[in-house]
């Protein structure tokens, strides 16, 4: 059966397509909601066909001002699922926001006293509660160990591309001058003689790298002194306190709105500041929504396809419990928070979707049970992630994974400023994906991260290709990042058939167990393979009962019984095993060429670290070429043992709903 919704359909009519030779009494539904309560009854009736209900949604915006629910009286089955489809891929936008117009350039005395000269006769002013806007939302403290579920405030979005909140500077940083209260003292001074602009402004921001160049955070300014530079911060300040040298940026600044794409909303009197790319007559909007666009709540069998998800505050889709959810085709962008959440059911599928301007990050994925270890078989499928993590910079990934069973395959991760992938729990499968420029902006990171657990064992990272990954030194290159991190004791992952160009520290142990690196590829990476037994020197506090995380997250699991001690069973007497050690570990039959081949600290050695059959010196018959990494066929390292690293599956592919590549 076949339903049928258009922006210019009626509640009151049945959803079908109207007869082209009749006077047009009957036709398409108007909303989402009538088009399930439809299916609501023909399944209270028995009625449901077989093949299921497709709902064909016709082009055009449709504006949410709440979630689209689906619970799980609105499943289908296997044979009959029920899906929600943009009709013969027309372009079909649910848009949590609201489009504004009528903007007037700015002529107020107080106004034009406070923008930048430069930016006199270019900036527009909108009047949002003229357009019936007046919820406005609210900037809060966001960042690092902070939800990655708090709403964006209201944002502006010009023909549907974010644009920027009014910052200074417009690129780089400030740098903090001195902390007079100590580091934790919730105070710190810039020299930056353009403090003294400000002292009109409201609702100052500002965000930073405060202490380390993996934890950044956003933070309400209460007291401002010009004249000193001194900036005092809201309680709880930022994330590790506030060090000297570091970097950061202030924002919400009319007094800063000097420079195209920037904007600035004045909450107490609703208007809006735009100064526009162009002559500003493109599409303007606003996100409203706070809440997900679509949740689906112990649903089974449904489908979401070829549908774009965008201009909200919050998430856009949410599933939790049921099973077999499949978003396909689907383009999640322009999102205050987090693309879509996937937690709990079994067997849900995100496929060949593309996730860009996300606030938070791509997908969120966990399910099955750690216990027994029982997968929840969830699939991150040919996915295109891009420009995320625009509000919270670190540990925001394209894709982050708990729980046990999630693969994550043929996706391409790109232009972010800190992870890709970051996972907890046991028997995940990475493969195939593509990763390139991300941890753009941060230092000790890793695109692929994980770490301070002897226990988030089994999963595998295989056939996937790293390049140029970090920050961009002119000097250095790409550097202070890892390609697969596998941080503070993680164990018992397996990195086999990668291929690393460019790739910074390209496979990191840091002081875990039973780790392999096989049959990987690496070129100029600085080095290919770092280990190290930290426990044994400067992270001996796990060891020694000063911090229990390690020991606590080991008793959290049932490591000494089945089916733990069958799958793992090097952890059933790690305690009495020398746990500080990083036993275990086994680096075979790898190629390296130019960069460095391997670090070993802590008095590591061959005979703690399995080290053999790698091929780090000669021609190893490596080729650079415009399309990546070859190996030719006469290459000795076959002669040891090296397999064939398919390179022609990894990254993305064409099917049903991803017609063209990026």
């Amino acid at each position: 059966m076949n339903l049928y919704i258009s922006a210019q359909g009626n509640d009151s009519w049945s959803g079908r397509l109207p007869s082209p030779n009749r006077q047009r009494t009957d036709g398409p539904l108007a909303t989402l909601e009538r088009a399930r309560d439809l299916i609501r009854q023909m399944k209270a009736q028995g009625r449901l066909p077989a093949g299921g209900v497709t709902v064909w949604i016709r082009a055009g915006i449709y504006e949410r001002t709440s979630t689209f629910e689906l619970s799980a009286q609105d499943s289908g089955t296997a044979d009959s699922p029920i899906v929600y489809a943009a009709y013969r891929n027309e372009p079909v936008r649910l848009v949590g926001g609201r489009r504004i117009a009528g903007g007037r350039k700015v002529t107020a005395r107080s106004v034009l006293e406070r923008l930048p000269a430069e930016a006199h006769g270019k900036v527009l002013a909108y009047h949002l509660k003229s357009a019936g806007i007046t919820d406005y939302g609210q900037m809060r403290r966001r960042g690092f160990g902070l939800s990655a579920r708090i709403p964006a405030g209201l944002e502006l979005f010009y023909n549907g591309k974010p644009m920027t909140l009014a910052q200074y500077p417009n690129e780089g940083w400030l740098t903090i001058a001195a902390a007079p209260a100590g580091q934790q003292g919730g105070r710190f001074t810039c020299d930056d003689p353009r403090l003294k602009r400000w002292a009109q402004a409201k609702d100052i921001w500002v965000h930073g790298y405060w202490t380390w160049d993996w934890a950044d955070s956003y933070e309400k300014v209460v007291a401002l002194n010009p004249d000193s530079g001194e900036i005092l911060t809201a309680e709880p300040h930022g994330v590790y306190g506030y060090t000297p040298g570091k970097r950061f940026r202030v924002l919400n600044l009319l007094e800063e709105l000097d420079a195209s794409g920037e904007w600035y909303l004045d909450r107490e009197t609703g208007t809006l500041y735009f100064y526009p790319p162009d002559d500003g007559d493109g599409e303007l909007m606003v996100s409203v929504l706070e809440t997900p666009l679509v949740t689906l709540n112990e649903v089974s069998h449904v489908k979401l396809q070829g549908i774009t998800f965008e201009m909200c505050r919050g998430t856009g889709v949410e599933v939790r419990g049921g099973s077999g959810v499949v978003i396909a085709g689907c383009t999640f962008r322009n999102i205050g928070t987090v693309g879509a959440v996937i937690q709990e059911g079994s067997a849900h599928k995100v496929v060949s979707c593309d996730f860009m301007d996300l606030g938070d990050g791509g997908v969120r994925v966990s399910g099955g049970d750690r216990k027994t270890l029982t997968p929840c078989k969830h699939e991150v499928l040919n996915c295109l992630f891009t420009r995320y993590s625009r509000w919270s910079r670190t540990y925001r990934p394209a894709v982050r994974v708990d729980g046990v069973g999630v693969r994550v395959a043929h996706c391409l991760m790109c232009d972010a400023p800190h992870n890709a992938i970051l996972w907890g729990g046991n028997d995940h499968l990475y493969e195939f994906n593509e990763i390139h420029h991300v941890c753009t902006e941060t230092g000790d990171a890793g695109a692929f991260y994980c770490g301070r657990d002897f226990t988030i064992r089994g999963t595998v990272i295989r056939h996937n290709y790293f390049h140029d990954i970090g920050r961009k030194l002119e000097a250095k290159g790409f550097v202070d990042v890892m390609s697969v991190y596998l941080d503070d004791c993680a164990s018992g992952i397996t990195i086999f058939g990668n291929i690393f160009y460019r790739a910074g520290r390209a496979a990191m142990i840091g002081g875990g167990r039973d780790n392999t690196v096989e049959n990987n590829i690496f070129v100029e990476c600085e080095p290919s393979v770092h280990v190290d037994a930290r426990g044994l020197g400067w992270a001996s506090f796990w060891f020694d009962g000063r911090d229990s995380t390690l020991m606590d997250r080991l008793k959290a699991v049932p490591y000494q019984q089945a089916p733990w001690s069958e799958r793992y069973p090097e952890l059933v007497n790690i305690l009495n095993d020398d746990p500080a050690v990083p036993k275990g570990n086994k680096i075979v039959r790898n190629i390296s060429v130019g960069g460095r081949w391997i670090d070993l600290y802590d008095n590591l050695n061959d005979q703690i670290v399995t080290i053999r059959d790698n091929l780090t010196e000669g021609n190893a018959g490596v080729e650079v070429t415009s399309r990546g990494i070859r190996l030719r066929k006469d290459s000795p390292a076959f002669k040891i043992g090296f397999q064939p690293i398919p390179v022609e599956k990894i990254g993305l592919y064409r099917d049903a709903y991803r017609k063209q590549l990026p």
